[in-house]
C-alpha cells in the first residue's frame, strides 16, 4: 500500500501518499485514483470509529442494552471496502442486535452514506449493471450489481417512507411568482406481468408575473390501479405550495382525460386544455375540408389556430364552423374525425378561452407535464427489454423526482445525515 496514516486523534487523521509517476498522463492518473482510493479506506475507517461507542451498557426503549464485544465488519465507501471491528449490542431478553456505530454513521445497508448517495443518484439515472461498469470505469470501484440494487432500492425506500413526515423547501425565488400551473398526465410501462400500465407524472410550476416558467416541482407514480397514492402526494404537495404562494392564480393545465380533470378542478381557480391537443384535432379537420388541396389546408389550419389561441370566443366560432359541414357527404373515416373533434370541442368548450389565458400570461401547453413524463418516466423506466415491479418503478420513481426537482436532493440527504432514517414497515 503506498498511502499510510502517520497521525490521527479524535478529530482528525493525518495520511502519507507516494504516489509514483508511470510513462503516460493516463496512467499516472489512474495511479492517482488507486492511491487517493487507498488514503480513502484509512481515512473512512478512522472517520467510523468516532461513531463506536465504549463498550458501556446502553438504555434503549426502555430496556438495557450490553454489548457483546467488538466483532469486525466490512463497509463499502467511495473509496473501497473499509473493515473495522466496532460494537455489537443486545438487550437481555436476546434477539435482535443493535450496533451503534451503523446507526449515528447513517450506514445504509453497508455502505458509507456518501457512496449510498453516488450509487442511488447514478441508480436514478442508469441500469445497475451501468452503474456497475460506471463505479469501475470512473471511480476506481469494484462492487456486484446486487449491491447497487439493493442500496438504490433501499434508498428510494426510505425517500418513499418519509414522504408523509419529510418536507422539502421550495426554493426562494428572486422574482414575484403570479400563477402556479399545476398539470397531470400519464404515460404506460411494461411490468413484469407482460402488460403495460400506466404511471403517473405530476407538476408543479412557478410562473412569474412575465409568463416565464421558474421553478417546477416533479411527482411520480408508479402504475397503480385507482390512482390513490399520486393524487394523494399531488393533493399535499399542492397544499405545501398554497401556503408559501397563497395569492398566486392557481391553473390546471391537461389533455382531455376525464380522470385528470376531475382532480384538478377543484383544486384550481381556472382549467386550460392543453392547446397542442386542441390543435391536433383541427389537423384531422383540416383533412376533412380540403382532402385534395394540401394548401388550402394548411391555410385553413393556421388560421384557425390563430384564432383559437387569439380570438376570444375563437373555439367556439371554430365549433360552430365544424357543426356547419355536413356529414353525410363524408367517408366513414372522415365521418369519425370530424365527429370525435366535434364532441372534443363540446366537451371542453369551457376550457379552451386561450385568448384570455394568453392575454393575462397563463401557460396554455402542458408540454412540461408531458416532458416530465418522458424524462421521469420513458427515459429510464421504458429502455429495451425492460419490465418492472411496482416497487421496483416506485423506487426508480422516487429517486428520480427528487433528483430532477431543483433542491431536493441535497435536502434528502441533508435530512439523512441530520435525522437518520426508519424503513416502513
Amino acid at each position: 500500500m503506498n498511502a499510510s496514516i502517520i497521525k490521527s486523534d479524535e478529530n482528525s487523521v493525518t495520511i502519507q501518499i507516494t504516489i509514483p509517476f508511470a510513462s503516460s498522463m493516463l496512467s499516472t492518473e489512474d495511479r492517482i485514483q488507486t492511491h487517493l482510493n487507498e488514503a480513502g479506506v484509512l481515512a473512512s475507517g478512522k472517520a467510523l470509529e468516532q461513531f463506536d461507542t465504549d463498550g458501556l451498557p446502553l438504555e434503549i426503549g426502555g430496556l438495557r442494552w450490553t454489548s457483546k464485544g467488538k466483532q469486525p465488519k466490512t463497509y463499502q465507501s467511495p473509496y473501497g471496502k473499509v473493515s473495522i471491528v466496532r460494537h455489537v449490542y443486545q438487550s437481555g431478553e436476546g434477539g435482535e442486535t443493535f450496533c451503534p456505530l451503523e446507526v449515528d454513521g447513517r450506514i445504509i445497508v453497508t455502505s458509507t452514506p456518501r457512496f449510498a448517495k453516488q450509487i442511488s443518484h447514478k441508480y436514478a439515472e442508469m441500469s445497475g449493471a451501468r452503474v456497475v461498469t460506471d463505479l469501475s470505469e470512473n471511480h476506481g470501484r469494484i462492487v456486484p450489481s446486487s449491491f447497487v440494487q439493493t442500496v438504490a432500492e433501499t434508498v428510494g425506500s426510505i425517500a418513499l417512507s418519509q414522504e408523509e413526515s419529510w418536507h422539502y423547501q421550495t426554493p426562494k425565488l428572486p422574482m414575484a411568482i403570479k400563477t402556479v400551473s399545476i398539470g397531470v398526465d400519464g404515460t404506460c410501462m411494461l411490468m413484469c406481468e407482460d402488460h403495460y400500465r400506466e404511471a403517473m407524472v405530476g407538476t408543479i410550476s412557478l410562473v412569474d408575473t412575465e409568463g416565464e416558467r421558474q421553478h417546477t416541482t416533479y411527482i411520480g407514480a408508479s402504475p397503480e390501479y385507482g390512482r390513490a397514492t399520486f393524487f394523494e402526494r399531488m393533493t399535499s404537495e399542492i397544499a405545501h405550495i398554497r401556503q408559501l404562494f397563497p395569492g398566486a392564480h392557481y391553473q390546471g393545465l391537461a389533455d382531455g382525460a376525464p380522470e385528470n380533470w376531475d382532480f384538478l378542478e377543484p383544486l384550481t381557480d381556472t382549467q386550460v386544455l392543453d392547446f397542442y391537443h386542441a390543435t391536433q384535432y383541427l389537423k384531422g379537420v383540416a383533412k376533412v375540408r380540403y382532402p385534395r388541396s394540401p394548401n388550402k389546408r394548411t391555410e385553413w389550419l393556421d388560421s384557425r389556430c390563430h384564432d383559437l389561441k387569439h380570438e376570444v370566443g375563437g373555439a367556439g366560432k371554430i365549433l360552430d364552423e365544424m357543426l356547419a359541414i355536413d356529414a353525410s357527404k363524408l367517408g366513414v373515416t372522415n365521418a369519425e374525425t370530424l365527429h370525435a373533434a366535434i364532441t372534443y370541442f363540446r366537451n371542453h368548450l369551457h376550457q379552451m378561452n386561450y385568448a384570455e389565458a394568453v392575454a393575462q400570461q397563463l401557460p396554455i401547453g402542458s408540454g412540461v407535464t408531458e416532458a416530465g413524463c418522458k424524462v421521469i418516466v420513458k427515459s429510464r423506466l421504458c429502455g429495451a427489454g425492460m419490465k418492472w415491479k411496482d416497487v421496483g418503478a416506485s423506487v426508480v420513481l422516487s429517486l428520480r423526482t427528487l433528483s430532477y426537482t431543483q433542491g431536493r436532493w441535497p435536502q434528502f440527504w441533508s435530512k439523512i445525515n441530520q435525522y437518520g432514517f426508519s424503513l416502513a414497515s
